[in-house]
């Protein structure tokens, strides 16, 4: 009689049952290929420009410079084998400004989450934990915030902040700015939604017996409640992402944003506008890289939002 392969321990689990961690990722990445094939498409685009902001010569032969050198008697030129994308009116490489002009967008939209969703949860948090006075005031800052027009909110930061911020990082005080402007400006909506959280949160049973054996209540609000609004704030910055990003290319496409000659998408579209009939491929590789983004990260977002919402798990 063949004898069993399988062992059991002394808590009854048998070992062959026990899968790999590796197999375990596997499957769980192939369940979610399977149903959020849009997300995973997303996720995969993301990953794509994550490596290009920080290995940027793994995406092209060129290196940064190539980005910014110049050759007038090549310039308009059309793709070609030698230069994929083509060449600008100045006669650089497309297709490197492309590649690391990805390094200042993604970094001004990460820049840009990190901002908004840490001011967010602070503001929604407390606001919604306290309550009372101390929340109605809040919230009347918050609408103040709301009610700013967005672009000029951000057109005057930027303009009066970036010689200032020069100091802390120099030659980069514009993406400073941006990343300081747009934060406060989407932190001042993304706070309700944590706030509403966060009334419903003081009122569950956890939260009523961390206070009843003494907690204070920063650690209540620390310990209990911020790991309870982590998977909104993972889906909220999933997306604010690619918002950031369509943002910095409108900023730049208006020319309040990244100046030159650092390569960016929308200051690239800004500056094919007068050659669109004689040379399209100027506005429509930069176009197609600023569409990728948001769309990528937008797919990601909702795919996340749908994952991690217990409300919605059920539809799927």
């Amino acid at each position: 009689m063949a004898s069993s392969t399988s062992t059991v321990t002394e808590r009854g689990i048998r070992l062959d049952a026990v899968k790999p961690r590796y197999l375990q990722w596997a499957f769980a990445a192939r369940k979610f290929v399977q149903v959020y094939p849009f997300g995973a498409v997303g996720g995969v685009v993301v990953v794509l420009l994550m490596l290009m902001t920080i290995v940027p010569g793994l995406f092209t032969p060129l290196s940064s410079q190539d980005a910014f050198q110049q050759s007038i008697v090549d310039r308009l030129d059309g793709p070609s084998r030698s230069h994929w994308f083509g060449r600008d009116q100045l006669g650089r490489d497309i297709y490197a400004r492309l590649v690391f002009g990805a390094r200042l967008s993604i970094t001004i939209g990460f820049g840009v989450v990190v901002v908004a969703q840490g001011l967010s949860v602070v503001i929604g948090i407390v606001s919604g934990y306290f309550g009372g006075w101390f929340d109605t005031l809040t919230q009347r800052l918050v609408d103040i915030g709301i009610a700013v027009p967005g672009l000029v909110f951000i057109i005057l930061v930027v303009q009066t902040l970036q010689f200032r911020l020069d100091v802390l990082w120099e030659g980069h005080g514009d993406e400073l700015a941006i990343i300081v402007s747009l934060g406060i400006l989407i932190a001042a909506s993304s706070s309700r939604t944590i706030r509403g959280v966060a009334l419903s949160l003081r009122e569950e049973q956890f939260v009523e017996a961390a206070r009843s054996v003494g907690a204070s209540d920063a650690r209540v609000m620390v310990r209990h409640m911020a790991p309870n609004v982590l998977p909104i704030v993972i889906v909220s910055a999933s997306i604010l992402v690619g918002v950031a990003v369509l943002v910095e290319s409108s900023l730049s496409f208006l020319g309040y944003g990244v100046q030159p000659p650092e390569p960016s998408w929308g200051r690239m579209l800004s500056d094919a506008r007068e050659q669109l009939i004689r040379a399209p491929h100027l506005a429509f590789f930069p176009g197609l890289a600023i569409f990728f983004t948001v769309f990528s990260f937008n797919m990601l977002g909702d795919a996340l939002r749908d994952k991690l919402d217990p409300r919605l798990r059920g539809a799927n």
